[in-house]
This record gives structure tokens, C-alpha cells and sequence, in this order.
């Protein structure tokens, strides 16, 4: 059973969703909270698997909210603005996906299913295009803690997830199975502490593995 935490402000809104995800078999809502601040509170009470979190809320927003959660939740920022720069944040915060809240019924309950199955809910496309408008904005990279107990394969594994390459491409690309992709990139996951896929494509960017131009 996946255990959802909604944060949103407007109860209408959170009525709509708890009916739509406890309608499901595999899924049921433990809590909701009105802000950003009692999202965190309830996580930490509750436990749930993943949060769907609006990113507009009075007192503490959902990106500030998200970098405050406690470990274990898989969050989805939800908003009514589709906008890059939102999404990138989101990912930057801890966030495990994006959707706006017009998304369709079936696509929002596929969305929780995927973030709580440990994968990031964002397409190869869309990273690549978050990617290459962000990094062409950045400043210097930052040094991100962890990249020096990667092995070198390792660091070249991250590069290319930077890039939203899936594990087949990574495999095809570095001349080794699909198996051993995937054991690289969880390997990496866990070495950096990453939530997600989502997680080791924020850290590809700021640590300077992916820059302008190669994607």
C-alpha cells in the first residue's frame, strides 16, 4: 500500500485528490496538511511514501517544505505554472517530480506509483531541455560532497544520466550490459546519498560533470 501525504492550501483541492488516490487499491492519503510546515511535521509523524506538494502555500513553501522533509518520502511538486525554472528548484530541493495540477486523473495516479517505486518522474526530454537552459545560466560549479569516492567509471556513469540518458543508452554508449548500468547508477545513487535519478541529474549539473554544449 503506498502511503500519500497531500500539502496544499485549498481543502477543496486535497478533497479532490484524497478521493481520487484512497479510490485506489494500492494507495491510501494518512494525512494532509494546509502549508508547507505541516507537511513536514506530518511527515515526520506519518511516514508516508510519497508527498504531493504544492509549491504555492501560505507561511513555508512547498520548495522551502521540500528541502525540509525528513528522509524516506518521494515528493511530487504539483502547481498550476509550468514553468522551467519551478521545476528545476523542485529537483534542486529533493523533489522527485513535477506536475501541474490540471494533469489528467490517470496520469496522477501513474505519477505516485512511479515516484514510489524510487524512480524520477521526469522524461530524458525534459531534463535534457531543464539542462542545458540552467547550466547555460550557471556560475562557477560547485564542489558537490561525494563525487571523490566514485570510481572513475562511476563519475562517467553520472555524466551521462546527467545528460537524461536512460540505462539501455548508458549501456549502448559505454559498451557494457544493461544490468551493469543499472548497477552503476544505483552505486552511484546510493554513494551520493541520491533519492533518485532526479537527484544524480541536479548533481551531474552543479558539480560540473554536464555543462553547456553537450547535450
Amino acid at each position: 500500500m503506498i502511503k500519500v501525504l497531500l500539502a496544499d492550501d485549498q481543502a477543496l483541492v486535497r478533497a479532490g485528490f484524497k478521493a481520487l488516490l484512497d479510490a485506489q487499491p494500492d494507495m491510501t492519503v494518512v494525512a494532509e496538511a494546509g502549508d508547507g510546515a505541516e507537511a513536514v511535521r506530518l511527515s515526520e509523524r506519518h511516514g508516508p511514501d510519497v508527498v504531493l506538494m504544492d509549491i504555492r502555500m501560505p507561511g513555508t513553501d512547498g520548495l522551502t517544505a521540500t528541502r525540509q522533509m525528513p528522509e524516506g518520502p518521494r515528493i511530487i511538486i504539483l502547481t498550476t505554472f509550468e514553468l522551467d525554472e519551478y521545476v528545476f528548484e523542485a529537483l534542486r530541493s529533493g523533489a522527485s517530480g513535477f506536475l501541474v495540477k490540471d494533469t489528467e486523473p490517470a496520469e496522477l495516479i501513474q505519477a505516485v506509483r512511479v515516484v514510489a517505486a524510487g524512480e524520477a518522474l521526469l522524461s530524458p526530454s525534459v531534463t535534457r531541455r531543464l539542462i542545458a537552459e540552467y547550466a547555460s545560466r550557471a556560475k562557477e560549479p560547485v564542489a558537490a560532497g561525494g563525487l571523490d569516492q566514485l570510481t572513475e567509471r562511476e563519475r562517467e556513469v553520472l555524466a551521462l544520466v546527467g545528460t537524461g540518458m536512460t540505462n539501455d543508452e548508458i549501456a549502448a554508449k559505454l559498451f557494457m550490459s544493461p544490468a551493469t548500468a543499472k548497477t552503476h547508477v544505483s552505486r552511484t545513487m546510493m554513494k551520493l546519498h541520491a533519492r533518485d535519478r532526479a537527484q544524480l541529474v541536479v548533481i551531474a549539473y552543479e558539480s560540473g560533470l554536464v555543462r553547456p554544449g553537450w547535450l
